[in-house]
Order: structure tokens, then C-alpha cells, then sequence
């Protein structure tokens, strides 16, 4: 039998220090402490100790009468009445023991290297992927599992887990939008396998929903930190995949959202491309036209909050909606025209009404009833409800053309004027007046600009803005006129023409005053985006062109012969030509070749060859002098197109271009000399 040890004694190690006594042995105390020291535990007894907090003791004494008044007794933290003060292990142990006890223990989280963290999450994600993939609805909680370790401040972390539920949504989300379920829904007694259903399908939507308010925060918080920039990019390609993927499926409007406000910034880096290419993609694969309104809803929004400061790429993804090539109609920023009906010899076609029985009719309703609802089953969209999901599309497109026309954005100019030289055909009467007389007033406002240009020089550097970039009122001019063309071609003139007046003689005019001044620019060659050497006393890098883009990126020689092209050679022939109109710009553009480069040169005599072929017969008397009409003399600087008096002089420029250093240009010297004698 094991006999039990009594517990140690609680003894006093160091004798107090009083004269009378004598003092005890001291050496067979020491020996004693030094022998059981080494069998003590005092972490573990510290760590068993229980913790215990500190409690004010109540005051149960009366009030004491002072000089000063009644005040109440101090309260004594001291030992209790009885006990010896003067103890070693009761004098200040126990002070020190309590301020002990009242510090709150901590307990710190196990330090786990970044590596390891990456490895459990890897882990963590493939099981949690396996599961779900195994038994969805069996295990569509463990979502949230993910959603906790993406928040994880481990940015590896952050991004494999985002990645992760991109691809686990994927799979997990069904081919039709999931609607929230009212509570009469929820109250209803349905079968065992409905409910199972509708308890997966809510558990999925709100999993997503906390998905995508996840990509949302990282996408905002992209910043100069390299971790924080790479998680954002991470987010914003994760978006991009999800509204191609599932653009169906709920909460396609947040993810809209983080797209385009990355495209509201005007800082364009891969994320923007990502973003602006994803739209566009979107844009040619709906066959809808719901994901595109709401996209290009909220785009017009966005340029309207920033003030028409953005990119111009984000104004030519319109270029890219469906509706450019299958809507068939007319339409405004306000309206949309009806289709006509089928007429023949003029008179409206009216439909024979057949002779139905009531019987007949009602098995008939129930037929359209049960084709309805297999449309729905099937998702299959009619013509009806894409064709005015379409209609609804293009007024907002045109709501964000003509907006920024009216605010004279110099940037987004020549994107708008050729969005709307693409769109020439859906413009109807109304809107088409609209945008002659802003086209009108831009071009005014360039002619009043460039008169003015030499007197107030010094105040516009004083007062420009080196954010905005200085507006080229020549290619503005140029795009007005090409833009004014193309909305005549894409009217149907002999319909038109009793309704409105088409006179773009205005147009005409300005075209012929600008030739000599347009000659001259030695960037005539150049386009807006062209890559120009940098000067070397300037430390500012030239923007890199973008190879992809095809809109706004013509010379302005290529805008000047298309719309010498537009004015020469119409496409209707319902538009007759002056020879008067003729003669003078033949003789202008023969003079301006004298000084325009090589390519230009010959562009330009490519240009007259087609003229001269197409009209030859009037203007043959330019280059016969024996057939000369005009008198008096002709006037180069006459800015009125019938007051110059073409015909009174003659086209001696030819024979310097026969000298011309180049063979192709004295070539075509000789080519349309040659369409002017067969035309005789």
C-alpha cells in the first residue's frame, strides 16, 4: 500500500526581523528550498491557476466625522484583520499577484509561414471543390467556407480562393435566372424534392450575391501597393469571365458595374483592355439585347457623371452592338419610327379577316397560351422583344452621341462623328435636322477659332487646361463634312425630300475654303494617334498608338478625299452635280498637288482620275483651251464656289506634274488626260 504524502507546509523562508529572538538555523533552510526546487512546476501551476478579477470591495463601514465633514472610510486592499502583516509571503505577494491577475491572457494565433498558408488553402479549395462538384446540393454550405478564406490576408491566398469560386460558380450556376422566393412562396407546402430545390437554388444566389460584392471590394482598393494591385487584377478578370460566362444568371448588374468603372478612369492599363474587350464581346453575343441596353444604360450614365472625360475606346464599343446590322429601323433620342405598312400601287394592304367559330377561336387561344409558355420553358426570344430591346439600345446610343456634340468634347469629337457616319442608316428625319445644325455650329465655331488663332495665342496657353488635349479644328472640320455626306447617304432621298429640305451646300463651301490651308499642313500625312518624334528638350514620352483601334485614326489627307468624294462623286444619282461645282474644285485640287508629298500626290490624282472619268464632258474645257466657256479671270481665294469663275482659266499644272520626280505621279497625269480626250 502507498502511503499518502502530507502536503508541504506553508513556511516562512526568511525569519522577520526582530532583535529579541534569536535567529534560527539558516543552513537547514537553505538546504531544504535547494533540494525541493528542482521537483517545482511553476509554469504549470501558474497556467492552473485560475483567473480571478479583480472586485472592489463594498465599504460596509458608517461614515466617519471629520474637521472637514462626514466622509466615508478609505476601502483597504490590504490583508484581512488577524492575519500577520509582517509575513514574507503575505507582505506585497499578494499586490503583485492580483495586478497579475488582472492582465488578460492572449492567446496568440500558431505563426504559419505565407508558403504554408498557400498549402492549406490549396487544400482547403480542392476539397471543398471535390465536394461540391461530388453532391451540390448536398454540400452547397461549404460555399461559405470559401467565402471566409477569401478573406484571407494572404494575397496568394486571396487570389487562388477567388479563382476557385469563379470556376466552382461556373458549374454550380443553372442556364435561367433564379427569382427571390415572396413569402407566400416560402409558406406554401410543397413536395420534399421542391423544397430541397429552392433551398439549394437560395443558398447558391446568396453565395454569389457574397462573391460578387467580394470582387467589387478588391477591385476598388487597387492602389499603389503590388499586392493590393494584383489582387484587383485578379478580381477584374474573375468579373470579366462571369459576365460572359453566366450574363443570364442574377446580379449581372454589379458585375457591370465593376467593369465600367474601371472604364471610367482614364488611365488605361491591361485591366482597362480586359474590361472595354469584354463589353465589346458582350455586345456581339447577345442575342437578347438586355444585358446590351443595361450596358450601355449605365454607360451613357457614366460619361454623363464624368463630364465626357473618358477614353474614346469606351465610346467606340457602340461600333460593336448587334443592332448596327440586324435592326432594321429608324429612330431618335427620343422616339423610334413604326414600321410601314405594305403598300402596293400606293394603297395600304388590308388583311382579310377569316370566319372563325367560337369553338375555333377558343381552342385557338389556349394553343397561344401553351406556345407561350414553351417559349418561356425553351427561353427562345421573338422578334418583337429583341427588335424593342434594340430600339431601346440604339435611343441611348443616340442620347450619348448628341450629348456630347452639344458639349464640344475636342476628344471624343471624332469618335462621335463617325459612330454617327456608321449609324447614318437608323437616323430618322427628326434627328437627322438635330445633327446638320450641331455639325453646322461646330464647323462655324472652327472658321471663328482659326480667324482668331493669331490675336489670342498667348491667352490660350495662359488659360489651357494640360489635361485636355488641343482640339484639331481642321479634322473636326473634315469629320463634319463626312459625317453630313454619310447621313445624306443613308436617307432615302426620294422619301425625304418632300419632307425636308437637303441642302448641304454649307458643307460644300466650307470644304472648298479650307483646300490651300489644308495643303500646307505638314502633318497632312499624320493622324491624331500617329507617333511623332519627341522633341529633345522635353522629358514628356509620346502615347503608343493602339493597333487594334480603327475608328478616329485616318489622315487627314484620307478625310480630305473622302469627302472630296462625298461632294465629287455622289452616290445617288438622284444628286446631280454642278459643272460649275466641278470646274472649281478640279482647278483647286490640281493646284494644291502642286504641293502636296509624294503619296498624297498621287492619292489625290487617283481621286481626280475618277472625277474626270465619271464627268468628263464638263469639265473637258479645263484642259482644251479651244473649247474655253468663261471670261475674265479665274479667283483661287473667291470663298464662294460660282463667284471664282472656273471655267475662265485652264489647268496648266499638269505639265509641271509630267515633270514630277515620281513615275506613278506622271502616270497618272497621263491617265486622266487621257479620260478628258475620250470624253470629248
Amino acid at each position: 500500500m502507498s502511503r499518502a504524502i502530507p502536503a508541504a507546509k506553508r513556511r516562512r523562508l526568511s525569519p522577520p526581523e526582530d532583535d529579541n529572538k534569536p535567529a534560527p538555523a539558516v543552513k537547514d533552510h537553505k538546504a531544504s528550498y535547494l533540494a525541493n526546487a528542482a521537483k517545482w512546476d511553476l509554469e504549470q501551476d501558474y497556467e492552473t491557476r485560475p483567473r480571478k478579477q479583480k472586485k472592489d470591495k463594498e465599504n460596509a463601514k458608517l461614515p466617519v466625522r471629520t474637521t472637514e465633514g462626514w466622509q466615508a472610510p478609505p476601502v483597504t486592499n490590504g490583508a484581512k484583520e488577524g492575519e500577520d502583516s509582517d509575513s514574507f509571503l503575505g507582505s506585497g505577494s499578494e499586490g503583485e499577484e492580483e495586478e497579475a491577475q488582472e492582465v488578460e491572457v492572449v492567446e496568440e494565433e500558431p505563426k504559419v509561414s505565407p508558403r504554408q498558408q498557400v498549402l492549406d488553402a490549396k487544400e482547403e479549395v480542392a476539397r471543398i471543390a471535390a465536394l461540391v462538384n461530388e453532391d451540390p446540393e448536398e454540400h452547397i454550405g461549404a460555399l461559405k467556407t470559401l467565402t471566409a478564406l477569401a478573406a484571407s490576408r494572404n494575397p496568394t491566398v486571396r487570389k487562388l480562393t477567388l479563382v476557385a469560386q469563379s470556376a466552382i460558380f461556373k458549374d454550380l450556376i443553372p442556364g435561367y435566372r433564379i427569382r427571390p422566393l415572396s413569402d407566400e412562396a416560402m409558406g406554401e407546402k410543397v413536395s420534399k424534392e421542391v423544397r430541397k430545390l429552392r433551398a439549394f437554388e437560395q443558398k447558391l444566389v446568396t453565395g454569389y450575391q457574397a462573391y460578387v460584392q467580394d470582387l467589387a471590394k478588391a477591385a476598388k482598393k487597387s492602389g499603389n501597393d503590388a499586392s493590393t494591385a494584383g489582387v484587383a487584377s485578379v478580381a477584374y478578370t474573375c468579373a470579366c469571365s462571369m459576365l460572359l460566362a453566366v450574363p443570364h444568371f442574377n446580379f449581372r448588374s454589379e458585375l457591370l458595374g465593376i467593369l465600367i468603372g474601371k472604364l471610367s478612369t482614364r488611365h488605361v492599363d491591361a485591366d482597362f483592355v480586359k474590361c472595354r474587350e469584354t463589353l465589346e464581346k458582350l455586345f456581339e453575343e447577345d442575342e437578347e439585347g438586355n444585358a446590351s441596353l443595361e450596358a450601355v444604360t449605365m454607360l451613357t450614365k457614366m460619361m454623363k457623371s464624368r463630364n465626357y472625360h473618358f477614353d474614346e475606346s469606351v465610346l467606340n464599343m457602340f461600333l460593336h452592338l448587334r443592332l448596327l446590322s440586324e435592326f432594321a429601323q429608324k429612330a431618335s433620342y427620343n422616339s423610334v419610327d413604326k414600321p410601314e405598312p405594305e403598300r402596293i400601287n400606293g394603297k395600304k394592304i388590308k388583311q382579310q379577316r377569316e370566319f372563325r367559330t367560337k369553338k375555333l377561336r377558343k381552342m385557338m387561344k389556349e394553343n397561344k397560351k401553351i406556345e407561350k409558355e414553351f417559349k418561356e420553358a425553351d427561353a427562345v426570344v421573338s422578334h418583337e422583344e429583341r427588335d424593342r430591346m434594340q430600339a431601346e439600345t440604339l435611343k441611348m446610343v443616340f442620347v450619348a452621341y448628341f450629348r456630347i456634340l452639344k458639349a464640344r468634347s475636342g476628344k471624343l469629337m471624332g469618335a462621335v462623328l463617325e459612330g454617327l457616319a456608321k449609324y447614318a442608316h437608323l437616323i430618322n428625319q427628326d434627328f437627322f435636322g438635330d445633327i446638320l445644325e450641331a455639325l453646322r455650329d461646330i464647323i462655324s465655331t472652327a472658321e471663328v477659332s482659326e480667324a482668331a488663332q493669331g490675336s489670342d495665342d498667348e491667352e490660350e496657353e495662359e488659360d489651357e487646361d494640360d489635361e485636355l488635349p488641343e482640339r484639331n479644328l481642321t479634322r473636326e472640320s473634315l469629320l463634319c463634312v463626312i459625317t453630313a455626306f454619310a447621313l445624306l447617304q443613308g436617307q432615302d432621298v426620294t422619301k425625304s425630300a418632300s419632307g425636308m429640305k437637303l441642302d448641304l451646300s454649307f458643307f460644300i463651301t466650307h470644304l472648298y475654303r479650307t483646300l490651300h490651308a489644308v495643303s500646307l499642313n505638314p502633318d497632312i500625312e499624320l493622324s491624331s494617334k500617329s507617333l511623332h518624334l519627341t522633341d529633345p528638350h522635353t522629358s514628356e514620352a509620346q502615347p503608343q498608338a493602339d493597333a487594334t483601334n480603327k475608328i478616329n485614326v485616318q489622315t487627314t489627307i484620307v478625310l480630305l478625299i473622302r469627302s472630296l468624294s462625298s461632294v465629287l462623286l455622289p452616290a445617288t444619282a438622284l444628286r446631280a452635280v454642278p459643272p460649275n461645282r466641278i470646274a472649281a474644285f478640279c482647278k483647286q485640287l490640281m493646284i494644291i498637288s502642286l504641293q502636296l508629298p509624294e503619296k498624297s500626290c498621287t492619292a489625290m490624282l487617283g481621286l481626280l482620275n475618277q472625277v474626270t472619268k465619271a464627268h468628263g464632258r464638263k469639265v473637258n474645257a479645263l484642259w482644251i483651251t479651244e473649247e474655253r466657256r468663261g471670261d475674265g479671270v479665274f479667283d483661287a481665294l473667291k470663298p464662294e464656289i460660282e463667284g471664282s469663275n472656273p471655267f475662265a482659266g485652264t489647268i496648266w499644272e499638269s505639265e509641271l506634274l509630267r515633270k514630277h520626280f515620281s513615275p506613278t505621279i506622271r502616270e497618272a497625269v497621263v491617265g486622266i488626260e487621257k479620260n478628258v480626250m475620250e470624253s470629248r
